[in-house]
């Protein structure tokens, strides 16, 4: 009888042993679930830069700091199990949920956050203030302050007013935290590299300065990109005679810097004493009036050879003009227009 109450009692203590370590197991596993499971973002989306050179503990205290793991030491355990992966540098966007092993999985991938912002052929500085207040990155006001300095392109160009004209139109990606200033750098570095290809042979600053200028004068007035080259002969057969260019979008675009254009030229606009305004003054507006892009600035650089003094929209819908050299012939087109536009 003895014998058998002293094998009870040992299966008994080996019955508790294993369920002490079950209850440990179980405990240590619901831990580390909990430690290293998913944590609510304080706002629902977090930014985070990680800097070029920072150390895997810095990046985990970093996480930390946000909030996004609840202790480096979440982040590093993660690590410890991925010792040969590369953690990329760059600005990241964490949702609302994420776990250290999908946060350590980005990070490794470098799928860094960024918004594609497209400016279009033509748009002028305020064009582009507007798509960015749609992008959600930064403030147009901004934009229109650092777009305003011209010191930046005044190797090219020293009698650049604005940056206007040199902020090429193409497709940039901007992060939570670019500046400004910094697209305002992206867009004139980008234009001195197109503006390399068009011109080997650098040109003095007065030449850049009147070529941009015309080249945007003609990416406003070309609707086909057959006809710049042709746009660009007649605003520079007008000039070589002193005829006033007599150009609409310098019109809009006086009325824009006087905070009063209303999306329609009226007659007050054309009698504008504001030197942009090219109805009340001879030659070439002060600076350019939008950004033109490559295939203007080449027509403004090679204008056509023809001896255009006029031009006028089809009415047709094609997008096209009718060019003439004289003003009579000018007038019939000009008639013609009117009359296919009834």
């Amino acid at each position: 009888m003895r014998g058998n109450s002293l094998a009870s009692r040992s299966r008994l203590r080996r019955l508790l042993v294993i369920v002490f370590v079950l209850v440990v197991v179980c405990g240590l596993s619901a831990a580390g679930v909990w430690y290293l499971g998913p944590v609510a973002a304080p706002q629902g989306e977090t930014f985070v830069e990680i800097e070029h050179g920072m150390s895997s503990r810095a990046i985990a205290d970093l996480l930390a700091g946000e909030g996004l793991i609840r202790s480096n030491w979440a982040f590093l355990a993660v690590r410890f199990l991925h010792p040969r992966a590369t953690l990329q540098a760059g600005e990241y966007r964490f949702g609302a949920e994420q776990t250290p092993f999908e946060i350590f999985d980005k990070i490794s991938r470098g799928q860094v956050y960024f918004v594609v912002v497209t400016i279009p052929e033509g748009s002028n500085r305020f064009d582009i203030a507007a798509i960015l207040e749609g992008a959600s990155t930064i403030k147009p006001a901004d934009f229109l302050t650092a777009s305003s300095e011209a010191e930046s392109i005044r190797d090219l160009d020293p009698k650049a007013p604005t940056l206007e004209g040199y902020l090429f139109p193409s497709s940039y990606q901007v992060t939570h935290t670019t500046t400004a200033k910094q697209l305002c750098r992206m867009m004139t570095n980008e234009f001195r590299k197109q503006w390399r290809a068009l011109t080997p042979t650098a040109l003095p600053g007065a030449e850049v300065h009147r070529i941009v200028t015309l080249a945007s004068l003609v990416e406003k007035e070309a609707g086909l990109a057959s006809e710049r080259p042709m746009v660009a002969g007649v605003f520079s057969n007008r000039l070589r005679l002193n005829m006033p260019l007599q150009c609409d979008p310098t019109t809009v675009y006086a009325a824009l810097l006087d905070s009063r254009y209303n999306g329609v030229i009226h007659k007050s606009d054309l009698a504008s004493t504001n030197p942009y305004n090219t109805y009340t003054h001879s030659g070439l507006p002060p600076g350019p009036i939008a950004n033109p892009g490559a295939q203007s600035l080449k027509a403004a650089l090679q204008p056509s050879a023809e001896s255009y003094l006029y031009f006028v929209a089809r009415g047709d819908g094609s997008g096209g003009h009718h060019f003439s050299a004289t003003l009579t012939e000018h007038e019939k087109a000009v008639a013609d227009f009117r009359k296919a536009s009834r």
